[in-house]
């Protein structure tokens, strides 16, 4: 069949992460944003000799399992995937294809716990990074999120159900002020203009909300924006209101220079009893409610750390090192961001923990330079999971139990074959779903050394 073709079908199945499975003149067909029981038409955009990949043209009949979105924004934004899918089913899908990832690898009766919902199933995220462009060439300026399929459309989303109020209306507000102003934003290929972001944060234990304007140089920020967002009626508090420069042509949010226009230029959430300063470039999991169900789930599953050294690796500011520290002799975090670092190291002061040391490095380099030797190990990688050589270097060290803890399970089931080979077996699995209305999910894994090993 040739690139091009427009084929009709219905989807049988999901594979992560939200790829439709249709099969097509007897071949076996891949269309992303699709949902199980839809009859599609798509386009033929790949014809190997393995399988088909097309585009999403339209959905020519809904799937039996969807309901009216609740976001007047889906099926344009690119954000959410399953906005249309009842809350119970998303689960499903999400431990269904979780379970079909790892049971090449772990067989069929793999200890599969299933999944933990999101205490909050909607207005759950706790930071957005908006941007500004148009929806059409040369169309009236917008804000918020890429067109679904597009690196260039922007649609405006201020009618998110993923975040609370104050976010829509902190977006909405920041549009009108500057399409009135007529401050154009910023074209990354003819580099000119000036607004490129809006990030905004919010904790939702302490209410405190960040702001952070991103720009050229070729704009700065007065009394006059401040004043825009304070008189906003929100249900939060300002911390701070920041203005980031970036003239790197990178489509990133990044500062090279941060001015803040009001406040301070962090906030504070609090996570299982322990408070946490955020500043606008930390890492922070993106749904508070939820990293409480996730990190108590990892601590159940390491178990007891009484009078031992926890080596906890990819750990970002610390959270589950600060989490564990308390009950162990003593965690150490590494981290490759140097202010995540940085952050974990006031964060644990702050907390009262001096039984915490953090070190800023590769995993890969720095296990090499410690002279401390773990008795127990957690993993929070990033989302390509972790180098085979440092996989070495963990099951070198021959602890009882590992608690990998991973964002995209595809990495997870890349990287399991290396600890069976070594020796451990996976004792528990388990899902969380951290990002209802997306395809998204945590999985958290405890692998346990066989004792012939």
């Amino acid at each position: 069949m040739k690139k091009g073709t427009v084929v009709t079908g219905t989807v049988e199945g999901l594979s992560f992460p939200n790829k439709g499975i249709l099969t097509v003149e007897d071949s076996r067909m891949v269309v992303k944003n699709t949902i199980p029981g839809q009859v599609i038409e798509a386009v033929v955009t790949k014809n190997g000799s393995n399988r088909m990949e097309g585009r999403l043209q339209r959905v020519v009949t809904p799937s039996p399992l969807e309901t009216e979105s609740p976001c007047p924004h889906y099926g344009v934004c690119g954000g959410c995937a399953y906005q249309t899918i009842p809350y119970e089913e998303q689960l499903k899908i999400k431990s269904e294809q979780v379970r079909q990832l790892l049971t090449p690898v772990l067989g069929e009766d793999f200890p599969f716990e299933g999944i933990e919902e999101s205490p909050r199933q909607s207005e759950y995220r706790n930071k957005m990074e908006f941007s500004f462009g148009d929806f059409v060439k040369d169309g009236p300026m917008t804000l918020g999120m890429h067109k679904r399929g597009s690196f260039y459309d922007i649609v405006t989303v201020d009618g998110c159900r993923i975040v609370d109020e104050d976010y829509r209306q902190i977006l909405r507000a920041t549009l009108d002020y500057f399409t009135e102003k007529g401050i154009p934003f910023y074209r990354k290929m003819q580099r000119t203009g000036a607004l490129r972001h809006l990030v905004v944060r919010k904790a939702v234990k302490t209410g405190e909300i960040l702001v952070m304007l991103v720009t050229t140089s070729a704009y700065r920020a007065d009394e006059e924006f401040v004043s825009m967002l304070q008189k906003l009626p929100l249900n939060g508090t300002y911390a701070g209101i920041l203005q980031a420069i970036n003239d790197l042509p990178a489509d990133t949010v990044q500062s090279q220079e941060t001015i803040v226009l009001y406040g301070r230029d962090h906030f504070y959430e609090e996570l299982l009893g322990l408070r946490f300063k955020i500043t606008p470039f930390s890492f922070f999991q993106t749904n508070s409610l939820g990293a409480e169900v996730l990190y108590s789930l990892a601590r159940e599953y390491v178990g007891s750390v009484d009078g031992q050294l926890v080596y906890d690796l990819y750990s970002g500011t610390g959270t589950i090192a600060q989490i564990l520290a308390p009950v162990a002799k003593k965690v150490i975090g590494v981290e490759i961001v140097e202010e995540a670092v940085e952050a974990a190291k006031i964060n644990a002061a702050e907390n009262g923990l001096t039984n915490c040391e953090f070190i800023a490095g590769d995993v890969l380099k720095v296990l090499d330079t410690i002279t401390e030797r773990p008795d127990t190990i957690i993993l929070d990688p990033p989302r390509d999971g972790i180098h085979p050589k440092a996989i070495r270097q963990m099951v070198g060290y021959g602890v009882e139990r590992m608690v990998y803890i991973s964002c995209k399970p595809t990495s997870l089931a890349r990287d399991l074959p290396a600890f069976l080979m070594a020796g451990y077996c996976v004792e528990r699995v388990k899902c969380v779903d951290m990002f209802p209305f997306t395809s998204g999910v945590e999985t958290v894994c405890l692998l346990r050394r066989e004792q012939n090993h």
